[in-house]
């Protein structure tokens, strides 16, 4: 039966190991297996390592039960079974206690991993985990008592903890240490009486009975809890002992035998007592004290004491200590052979003083063993010596763990200051507004050009924002909405005005959009953005305030949840503008321990005011002239630069075993990740890439590439891109690119295909610019007003933040290192492995000084693949430099003599 049970906790181990990773595409088939037709198909297309039987034990425990915590019923089966298979003999843990802490936290952290599956109201992975018990018990608490389920669980664990460890143990040492205090201040001295002897043989009987009491039930008690018992019963022994000398052993002498009394010696001064007690007293105090043996008899103990006192010391690793006893101050005869103690304390901060001088040497009797008293005493000694080391040691690492704060990333620049809104200009009051009139005029105007067409409106109803005024239609019963839409032309003609946009029917509401333009437009100024209360108390990890929506409310949002954001829009309709009012949100909101930035500008103009933040927020190659990128070629190299970036990270989150950013970062400000295997803190990378239509026109793949990997892979790690462009074309705006940036923005473009490239849909090419723009995260297009900031307010925050104290250099990316290319291979080779008409069109790439494959081509007549070849091979051999896409390659020699030199030199 035992071997069963052991072999069953690891068959399960297995299966709900297995679960973890093959659960969720077994659940399908483990729930429609229907008749025993149906197992061997089943078990076919089962993936849990342990067949179908597996599935189905692990899909029982874990998903039908509780979740991921029926893991602890492993340990129960298998200490069970290890009991049932040594009979009894081999214990390691009491069954008992461990299967009240396995059963509790099962049941606890099903119903914790269930609350938080209710409260985030979105099934993951954790969903998956906790079992239908743990969450259907901790979606009715948190209907109940809402977060108050936290509290209760919490309290279930206090109380747990307490039930387990016993507390009661604690309470009574607390109260025995405080009562013995007490008494020790006044040391009362009782007179002796006439029951005295009566009493020591009650009190023998009664030990003699406990030891018995304690040998059967010392079966049923694990090792380690007697050493709690033991060592208890020593720290209470040893407070009791610091102040009182300890007593004589007269519970355990019979009644018949000599017992050794004390003596009561008063001097004329009132002077301290001096007591004088049986030497077999053990001493276990932690303090010295200074021991005078006198004159020792031997005490005959008992038959029942021997054997409870040899069976004591094989179970506990502390000697006994005799129970606190009141000394009687005299007796009415002393003995002329009285074994007795000098006890002095010593104190700390003098000289130990003798209150009585030292009584001759003693007599030992033969049949005491000299060394009995001594050997008992070393004992405790080293007991004591390492009790107290052990206690040390523990204080020492508790000491250590309290200590240690959570590691700040922001006490690098401590003194950082946030930019304030001071340094932006203040916003301006629009004077003119939309008035009724203009509504109502619009609203008829709508109405008849709709009548006129036999489509009736049922209601309408206008909304007013910062640059157009929308307007919600009911139409009638029975009217088609395509019908509506056709009209979109008619009405911009019947309102006089561009830019109008229809949106039918609008997500949500179940109306018809009308927008159309304001007569007297308002500009919405970055401060009035930055100043509200959504964006300053905004819990978003990179927020981000574009400007007013269309019911003139401030639109934030996260670049951490876009992840990566496509902007187009004809020159000069607000792209620029966009992007700057983007970058500063992010400086208004983050430290620069948390984010940095890495900037390609070919256009060398627009981003250039940020090269004064480089020490801030800037990131950049080891060898970079400047923090901002605006040569194609080094744009290559930075963009491959963050792959290797983003590699690195995963590889660390690997490591760490966790999956995004934020996880890493709290895991590592918690200090539960060693610096010293290569772990740090990682700040966010906003890659910002200003025109990729010129990227793609003069590097075409290198650039595509790289910035499809990234889009693809770097949101977990941190790594947000925001690439605009001036040409949403397929040519620039690759498939590959587009399908992995979510979220679009695009101002007024020139065509309805340039919009539709952009966003998929309609709407750009009608509006009217100056940072009206369309919002697109793939379900809805929100129309925005952007929040305009002017190139003085850029410049004087990057001043402000310039001026501050800030890091050594740019935050360093790992270095690029270029791999070799086919043609650089090519070049290695022998003489052979090159083409026949290498020579040649070597010279006649130099004669020309052209490097070009065409003239290869017309003037050898060669086909447009070998020529390929041939100018690869030149170009790894240094004749002539790379491809520099529709311009012809360097020529790197300049005479037919140095090329002869160097042709003899490639031999």
């Amino acid at each position: 039966m035992g071997m069963t049970l052991i072999f069953l906790s690891i068959y399960t181990f297995l299966a709900l190991f297995s679960f973890i990773f093959t659960g969720k595409a077994d659940q399908s088939v483990i729930e429609n297996v229907g008749g025993i037709s149906n197992l061997i198909s089943s078990g076919k297309e089962v993936q849990n390592w342990l067949g179908l039987l597996g599935a189905s034990l692990s899909h029982l425990l874990i998903y039908n039960l509780f979740g991921i915590g029926t893991a602890l019923l492993i340990p129960m089966l298998f200490i069970g079974g290890y009991e049932l298979f040594t009979l009894g003999k081999g214990k390691l843990i009491r069954f008992r206690k461990l299967s009240y802490i396995c059963l509790f936290y099962m049941m606890w952290s099903s119903i914790l991993l269930g609350y938080f599956v209710v409260v985030n109201d979105s099934p993951n992975f954790l969903g998956f985990l906790c079992g239908k018990i743990g969450f259907t018990v901790a979606d009715g608490l948190y209907s109940l008592i809402g977060w108050g389920t936290v509290i209760l669980l919490v309290l279930a664990v206090l109380i747990h903890t307490v039930y387990i460890t016993k507390f009661k143990k604690v309470t009574s040492l607390i109260g025995k240490v405080t009562k013995n205090t007490v008494e020790n201040q006044t040391v009362p001295i009782p007179t002796p009486s006439s029951d005295h002897d009566e009493e020591e043989d009650k009190e023998h009987e009664e030990i003699v009975d406990s030891s018995s009491d304690e040998e059967e039930n010392t079966n049923e008690e694990d090792k380690e809890e007697e050493r709690d018992t033991a060592l208890e019963d020593e720290i209470v022994s040893t407070i009791m002992e610091k102040d009182n000398p300890p007593s004589t052993p007269t519970d355990i002498v019979p009644h018949n035998e000599t017992t050794p009394t004390v003596v009561e010696e008063k001097s004329d001064n009132n002077s301290p007592q001096q007591i004088k007690v049986d030497p077999i007293s053990v001493d276990v105090n932690i303090q010295v004290e200074h021991v005078q043996v006198g004159e020792a008899t031997p005490v005959p103990p008992t038959q029942n004491y021997s054997e409870h006192r040899t069976q004591k010391t094989k179970q506990e690793p502390l000697p006994p200590v005799p129970p606190k006893k009141e000394i009687p101050a005299s007796t009415s005869k002393e003995p002329e052979s009285t074994p007795s103690f000098e006890l002095e304390k010593e104190n700390k901060k003098s000289n130990p003083i003798a209150l009585d001088p030292p009584a001759p040497a003693p007599e030992v009797d033969k049949s005491v063993d000299p060394h009995q008293l001594s050997n008992v005493s070393n004992t405790d000694d080293v007991d004591k010596a390492d009790l107290n080391i052990q206690l040390d040691e523990e204080e020492e690492d508790f000491i250590q763990v309290e200590d240690l704060d959570e590691y700040d990333p922001k006490l690098d620049l401590s003194h950082y200051k946030h930019p304030s809104l001071e340094l932006l200009n203040p916003p301006v009051e629009n004077k003119a507004k939309v008035t009724k009139e203009e509504l109502e005029e619009n609203k008829e105007r709508i109405v008849n050009t709709l009548r006129h067409f036999k489509i009736g409106i049922s209601s309408i109803s206008a909304t007013i924002g910062p640059t157009v005024t929308l307007y919600e239609i009911v139409p009638e019963v029975g009217i088609k909405i395509s019908k509506i839409r056709n009209l979109e032309d008619d009405i911009a003609l019947s309102l006089s005005a561009l830019g109008i946009r229809i949106i039918a029917p609008i997500p949500g509401r179940g109306t018809i959009g009308i927008e159309v333009p304001n007569s007297n437009r308002e500009m919405v100024s970055i401060s009035s953005v930055l100043a509200t209360e959504k964006f300053a108390k905004a819990k978003m990890d990179l927020p981000i305030a574009f400007g007013r929506t269309i019911s003139n409310e401030v639109f934030v949002t996260d670049l951490a949840k876009m992840p990566h954001v496509l902007m187009a829009g004809a020159t000069g309709q607000g792209k620029s503008v966009g992007i700057n009012v983007l970058l500063s949100s992010l400086l208004y909101k983050k430290h620069p321990s948390e984010l940095k930035f890495v900037m390609i500008d070919p256009k060398k103009v627009e981003l250039s005011l940020f090269n004064k933040i480089e020490r801030h927020f800037l990131a950049s190659l080891p060898d970079a002239e400047e923090a901002i990128i605006t040569d194609t070629k080094k744009a290559i190299h930075i963009l491959n630069s963050l792959c290797t970036e983003m590699d690195m990270r995963y590889s660390l989150l690997k490591s760490a075993g966790v999956r995004n950013i934020k996880e890493y970062n709290a895991k590592f400000n918690s200090r539960r990740l060693n610096p010293k295997k290569g772990h740090r803190f990682l700040p966010y990378i906003v890659l910002v890439i200003d025109e990729l239509a010129d990227l793609m026109m003069t590097a075409g793949k290198e650039i595509e590439g790289p910035i499809a990997r990234l889009a693809q892979l770097a949101r977990a790690i941190g790594i947000h891109l925001v690439v605009a462009t001036q040409r949403p074309s397929v040519d620039v705006i690759t498939g590959m690119i587009k399908a992995n940036f979510p979220a679009r923005i695009s101002f007024r473009v020139t065509s309805k295909i340039d919009s539709r490239t952009i966003l998929d849909a309609g709407g750009a090419d009608q509006l009217i610019g100056m940072g009206d723009m369309l919002l697109s995260t793939g379900n809805d297009i929100t129309r925005l007003q952007c929040a305009f900031i002017d190139t003085d307010e850029v410049e004087k925050l990057c001043d402000f933040i310039a001026d501050q104290t800030g890091f050594a250099t740019a935050y360093m990316l790992p270095e690029f290192e270029e791999e070799q290319s086919a043609s650089k291979e090519t070049g290695g080779r022998s003489v052979d492995d090159r083409d026949d008409l290498f020579e040649e069109a070597a010279r006649l790439l130099v004669r020309h000084q052209q490097g070009s494959t065409s003239l290869i081509q017309r003037k050898l007549s060669l086909g447009y693949n070998r020529a390929g070849r041939i100018i690869d091979q030149l170009e790894a051999a240094g004749i002539v430099g790379p491809f520099e896409g529709s311009k012809a390659r360097q020529v790197n020699v300049k005479t037919e003599m140095d090329l002869e030199v160097l042709l003899r030199t490639l031999e």
